[in-house]
């Protein structure tokens, strides 16, 4: 069993997280994601491990109440526990020798990208950090991503928060302006991955893609990761 130590609502959708999880904490790396199980009927659903304390033997997720298992934990208080937590899974983030990086996340997926600007920045490397979302009600983890980044951009859909337009619009802008990068990872909806891939492209920029969205059982026993 697991407990939940602390939690709190970034906004009506999305929930901070930290749950003692020993095993998970010990050798979590950046990019990797644990799956969890509310309880013994519950399905096994993934999320992305968004922090960690070795010390405190922690992690901690952020997660959009999306589906069933999503909107149960999001219900779920601090002194509860879950049933499983199985991690670290996945590969860690190739982050070596990355001297200047981008990180182009939208929505919730602006969490996931923390970890890796995090890692990038405690080996020295410049990190610019580019946050989309559709309005400031959802505007997550400014505070940290700005702790963590070079430059952070960030931009609405409507214009009720910082910069008005699409988070690849202001990528462009940058890229144009001879900023160079040796990467530039990418993690949100896939419509606006697409984007990015497409924007980055004429620059020759190595582009990665977070493809969460094929995973099925999260082992690599379905192949879809392959």
């Amino acid at each position: 069993m697991y407990r939940i130590l602390r939690k709190r609502h970034l906004n009506d959708l999305i929930t901070w997280m930290e749950i003692e999880a020993p095993l998970a904490a010990g050798s979590t790396k950046a990019g990797q994601f644990a799956i969890l199980r509310l309880d013994e009927f519950g399905e096994r659903f993934p999320l992305t491990i968004c922090g960690y304390d070795r010390a405190e033997r922690t992690i901690t997720i952020v997660f959009q109440h999306a589906g069933k298992s999503t909107k149960m934990l999001s219900l779920m208080e601090e002194g509860d526990y879950i049933s499983d937590v199985v991690g670290p899974l996945g590969n860690p983030s190739k982050l070596d020798g990355l001297k200047c990086v981008a990180l182009v996340g939208g929505g919730v997926g602006c969490a996931d990208t923390y970890p890796i600007a995090l890692e990038l920045h405690e080996s020295g490397a410049e990190v610019d950090m580019y946050a989309g979302f559709r309005n400031k009600d959802i505007v997550i983890l400014e505070d940290e991503m700005r702790a963590v980044s070079t430059n952070l951009y960030i931009t609405t859909d409507d214009g009720s928060y910082a910069e008005k337009g699409f988070i690849t619009d202001k990528l462009k802008v940058v890229l144009e302006s001879g900023r160079k990068y040796d990467r530039i990872i990418t993690i949100g909806p896939a419509i606006m991955m697409k984007y990015v891939a497409e924007t980055t492209k004429p620059f020759g920029i190595k582009t990665v893609a977070a493809l969460n969205s094929i995973m099925v059982d999260g082992t690599g026993m379905c192949g879809g990761c392959r």
